[in-house]
């Protein structure tokens, strides 16, 4: 497959490739990748880190279809979530805390009970 060389500073560097590549491995069945997924997931991550449009992703990377496909089916799979996961629990264990919080903690500032109007209520107010 076509390999990105440029390096864009949202690119996924040895290190954390090495800790995800095993959620991508090959499958055996079905026609061989025509683009690397690491290249694929420097494509995602530039999307979500630079906010452009998958139509806007550089011409260096492989076609935008293809990224935004594969992101559908990662998410759709449950891998971005397993990722996350597993990613949560290795930071959680690097700080010396349990793998899973014990305790959960809603503060009552930041939940919304209850709605004071629609959009044309607020601005008769304004008036």
């Amino acid at each position: 497959y076509k390999v990105h060389f440029k390096m864009y500073p949202s690119d996924i560097s040895d290190k954390e490739w090495k800790t995800i590549e095993p959620y991508f491995e090959p499958k055996k069945t079905g026609r061989p990748r025509k683009h690397s997924i690491r290249t694929i997931i420097n494509a995602i991550r530039y999307m979500m880190r630079t906010g452009c449009q998958w139509r806007q992703l550089p011409k260096d990377f492989p076609p935008w279809k293809t990224v935004y496909s594969c992101n559908s089916r990662l998410k759709k799979s449950g891998i971005w979530q397993e990722i996350h996961d597993f990613l949560v629990k290795k930071v959680r264990e690097m700080i010396g805390k349990n793998k899973t919080p014990s305790v959960g903690i809603i503060d009552s500032q930041s939940v919304k009970t209850t709605q004071k109007g629609d959009p044309e209520d607020m601005m008769l107010a304004k008036k």
